[in-house]
């Protein structure tokens, strides 16, 4: 089964949490045991999985990855969203997540959080449920 969430982001740099999104179809799709791949179609967007309950470690992350990788450099791509390029290579376009009993197997604090970093932007992630 595959299904795609659609978002928009609101600013340049931004993670949004998809968790209840991604419950969501794990739960339609009905499979109780397997795995579901998160994958986002973008070069300048990711997808991490982290805390979700305390808003300052989703702004300690960009924050962190503003200062390994500014927007102005002397980057060669001159589109003006190198750093995005980068950053997303950094945090990586897909993620494997368990399920068991119908649920994700999280962490108690763990989210799945889409990462954009050259918005605002309508954005997709693709999510492929597998059965055991």
């Amino acid at each position: 089964m595959l299904k795609t969430i659609s978002l928009r982001t609101t600013s340049r740099n931004q993670l949004v949490d998809i968790t209840s999104q991604v419950e969501t179809i794990v739960h339609e799709s009905e499979v109780q045991n397997g795995i579901c791949i998160l994958y986002v179609p973008h070069t300048t967007a990711a997808i991490t999985i982290n805390e979700n309950a305390d808003p300052d470690v989703k702004h300690d992350i960009l924050n962190k990855l503003a200062e390994l990788v500014p927007r102005l450099n002397d980057y060669a791509h001159t589109e003006g969203n190198s750093d995005a390029h980068i950053k997303s290579s950094l945090i990586g376009c897909a993620q494997t997540v368990l399920i068991s009993k119908g649920h994700l197997v999280l962490g108690t604090w763990q989210g799945c959080m889409f990462a954009e970093f050259d918005g605002p932007r309508n954005r997709k992630v693709h999510v492929k449920i597998i059965s055991d």
